[in-house]
């Protein structure tokens, strides 16, 4: 191996690994959050899309837990931004968006409906 490949690949590594550190169980405040949007989720009288189907808000919950407890055991998360990102927006299979559908409102992707209950909770005091 080249000095810059073995310089380029021992980088990479760090990075990596410096990432993982990082992530795991999500840590108190982020399962607060997370906790809090999947509660407004499952409290809303609003349809959730996956994959082309639709779900009841009790059913989109339980769904999202199971990829939030995923992605705790590979440590790939560790704030409510990274499970709005990683989890609660797309299909992990087809990568297909997910929507929020409420009646009297349009129907909207479930990241953006889950960010703007994100930052009203953060503005909450």
């Amino acid at each position: 191996m080249k000095p810059k490949t073995t310089a380029a690949a021992l980088l990479a590594l760090n990075l990596a690994l410096a990432a993982t550190a990082q992530a795991g169980p999500l840590p108190p405040q982020a399962r607060a959050e997370v906790e809090a949007l999947l509660a407004q989720l499952q409290s809303s009288s609003c349809d959730f899309s996956r994959n082309g189907s639709w779900h009841m808000p009790a059913e989109a919950r339980t769904h999202l837990l199971r990829k939030l407890a995923y992605l705790e055991d590979k440590s790939l998360v560790s704030t409510a931004d990274q499970f709005i990102d990683l989890a609660a927006s797309k299909s992990s299979s087809s990568g297909k968006p997910y929507l929020v559908r409420c009646a009297g409102h349009a129907t909207v992707p479930s990241g953006d409906w889950l960010r703007a209950r994100l930052a009203a909770l953060r503005k909450t005091p």
